[in-house]
């Protein structure tokens, strides 16, 4: 297989099982590629160059990791270090200081809490036509989908080693439903003995964001039509109850205490 800067780590992965641990070898900052969730996540979507970016190395450094492999490399494509070819929409190439909100979460992901009621609190200040700039270390791919299903335009870039500036342009009448103000389902014990001895239990208070949401989806995924996911979590995963719904699914939710939550999910 022939690479270069252009070329997206899941293909590399794919063509060679040796591949990921050349890759997690040039930088520790690439750990988080052994996550089979993680990796579903962000190889897809990362070029090398863009990774180099993320890892502080350079596109060389995969080079000389993969060529032993037997990777042909094309330095022919210098990569574009701002977003892997991914067209710029035409609202950003309007940003001014005056139209933009800047918003910083990663203290508030160091503590160990969700800044989601931050976010939306936010969003709902900002004006119309008005631009959130989301920094973070990570890509908020969930944030990105229940935003943009309120009318946001929205665009990513990758700005450095765990720094990641994520841009939401607010509608002219967008859709501020307090999606944090989610109604606990009745008749939890009902369902829960509906399904006694045909529960798959999962535990996903320990997993960092966004973890919890692309685990209990990967489970749900693969659930038998006669079984129900029982989940533990730290709060009301308010950005995976859209996505269980799209799949038509259907929950109960029992809040035990603060920072403890029993899900039910299970075939509609």
């Amino acid at each position: 297989m022939t690479i270069n800067a252009d070329t997206k780590i899941a293909a590399i992965l794919k063509a060679h099982p040796d591949a990921l641990e050349a890759i997690v070898s040039i930088s520790p900052r690439f750990t988080k590629l052994r996550n089979p969730l993680l990796r579903k996540l962000m190889a897809s979507r990362t070029s090398i160059s863009m990774a180099s970016k993320v890892g502080g190395c350079s596109v060389n450094d995969f080079f000389k990791k993969l060529k032993p492999l037997g990777f042909k490399i094309d330095n022919s494509v210098g990569g574009n270090d701002v977003q892997d070819n991914v067209e710029i929409p035409e609202f950003m190439k309007q940003l001014t200081p005056e139209n933009t909100i800047e918003l910083d979460v990663r203290s508030v992901l160091d503590e160990g809490k969700d800044p989601l009621s931050l976010i939306l609190k936010k969003t709902k200040e900002i004006q119309p036509l008005q631009t959130l700039k989301l920094i973070n270390s990570f890509e908020p791919t969930p944030l990105i989908e229940m935003l943009g299903k309120r009318g946001y335009k929205t665009y990513s870039e990758i700005a450095g080693t765990e720094l990641v500036y994520t841009y939401f342009l607010k509608p002219e009448r967008a859709d501020d439903s307090d999606g944090e103000n989610v109604q606990t389902d009745g008749n939890w014990e009902e369902i829960y003995k509906r399904f006694e001895g045909k529960l798959k239990e999962i535990d996903v208070r320990h997993l960092e964001m966004p973890l919890p949401m692309l685990t209990i989806l990967e489970e749900v995924d693969n659930l038998p039509s006669d079984m129900a996911l029982y989940v533990h979590h730290k709060r009301i995963p308010v950005f995976l109850l859209p996505e269980l719904k799209e799949r038509k699914l259907d929950f109960r939710i029992k809040e035990i205490s603060e920072g403890e939550v029993f899900l039910l999910i299970f075939k509609a």
